[in-house]
């Protein structure tokens, strides 16, 4: 872990923060100079650990570090994280939106379980549109963040929001019509709510990764183990994408660096999709 861009100030929330590409971000974000940050997850244990974790990484004299607990499928769950991150810190100037479910039970589209349908697109699509609709009521209403460079000083706005999807959000695989759907669906909702939150200065874009080297794909690599394989295959770089990676392009895209950059879903699979299959 080691973040290579510069914020010196602001507050990031990062729900599924406790473990994988959410745990990584939270860390890069320490590390990029915030001086607050909100570790938001289900798993409140590991939320708490990350948060303490995080002390170490931190390079803004003022740090501080809460754990939330939340449940991103549960419009209240959300509303009292975002209150608690304002109450606690003032503002909310960095929001990642990391925390979902994967390709769970895969199946063709025939044989599909639409409970699971249902459970899919109920956490990666819903759970975040509760999280972009109530991080930008808090955003809209606070003052910008400015940015002084040797150019001068200027605004940044009142919030970045990252929406983490996949490359599945552009191309299909089979046996994943209910992660590829809700993926899909990510892409609409970063693309609207950028066009609908461009009177209030706050930018919406979204990170889409193929394999990332996460708890979440070493289960994965237990089930499948010839999967090691097909990503070797499938990736030029001929491995999978380090949590670090992804984490450093989410705070890369957080910074006055990216501040023309609204309303983009970003792909990151070493070019895998421009002339091969991704699975």
């Amino acid at each position: 872990m080691s973040s290579k861009t510069i914020l010196n100030d602001g507050v990031a929330l990062v729900t599924g923060a406790a473990s994988g590409i959410g745990r990584e971000t939270a860390f890069a974000f320490a590390e990029a100079g915030v001086r607050g940050l909100v570790f938001a997850d289900i798993n409140d244990q590991g939320a708490r650990e990350a948060a303490e974790e995080s002390k170490q990484y931190a390079k803004n004299g003022q740090y501080r570090a809460v754990a939330v607990k939340v449940d991103v499928s549960d419009e209240a769950s959300v509303q009292s994280m975002v209150d608690a991150t304002v109450k606690e810190f003032g503002r909310i100037d960095y929001s990642i939106n990391s925390a979902g479910i994967g390709n769970v039970n895969p199946a063709l589209t025939p044989d599909a379980d639409l409970e699971v349908f249902s459970r899919t697109l109920e956490t990666n699509i819903k759970g975040t549109m509760f999280c972009v609709r109530a991080v930008t009521r808090a955003m809209k209403e606070q003052e910008p963040l400015m940015h002084t460079s040797r150019h001068g000083t200027r605004s940044l706005g009142r919030g970045s929001i990252i929406n983490v999807g996949s490359v599945n959000s552009y191309v299909a695989a089979p046996g994943m019509v209910s992660y590829t759907t809700s993926k899909h669906a990510l892409i609409g909702l970063t693309k609207s709510a950028a066009i609908d939150c461009l009177k209030y200065h706050i930018r919406i874009n979204a990170v889409c990764p193929s394999w990332v080297d996460t708890p979440m794909m070493q289960a994965s690599l237990k089930r499948v183990p010839q999967l090691a394989q097909i990503i070797k295959a499938v990736s030029p770089l001929k491995r999978a994408a380090t949590v670090e990676e992804v984490a450093d392009y989410i705070v890369f895209l957080c910074s006055p660096s990216a501040s023309y950059i609204n309303g983009t879903g970003l792909i990151m699979d070493a070019g895998a999709t421009l002339t091969a299959h991704v699975a």
